[in-house]
């Protein structure tokens, strides 16, 4: 599954396929899939104290992505870059370091959660015997 996120004004064409856990397991020593769920968690608790009128200082900052999340969200979003545009940097480092400005992570965030979703659904369903 192929998708072009627009990152900082820059479109990016990202592929997720089988082979992005053991992609991700190999360079990162993680579970992507574990990452995710993480990632998942945490936009949907940023999202919910956005809704919220009266949300104080400390929900909205409780509910910012920390360090471990963000670099978790920056392996994933580079791996997914990679995977569909050998062009990129080969390293999350070098590819960061090329995009102009602050990396707006929940702008991307989202278009790469439905990525992730949608190559996750695409699965074959088994013959009846």
């Amino acid at each position: 599954m192929e998708k072009t996120v627009v990152i900082g004004g820059n479109e990016y064409r990202m592929r997720a396929s089988a082979l992005i856990p053991r992609l991700y397991r190999f360079k990162f020593g993680r579970d992507v899939i574990s990452d995710m769920n993480t990632l998942r968690k945490a936009l949907r608790k940023a999202q919910d104290v956005a809704q919220k009128a009266d949300a104080t200082e400390d929900e909205i900052r409780d509910a910012q992505l920390g360090v471990i999340d963000l670099t978790i969200f920056e392996n994933i979003a580079w791996l997914l870059c990679k995977h569909a545009d050998n062009a990129i940097p080969d390293t999350p480092d070098e590819w960061l370091e090329s995009i102009d400005g602050v990396f707006p992570v929940y702008e991307a965030l989202p278009a790469i959660i439905e990525l992730w979703d949608a190559g996750a659904s695409q699965t074959s369903v088994p013959a009846k015997k």
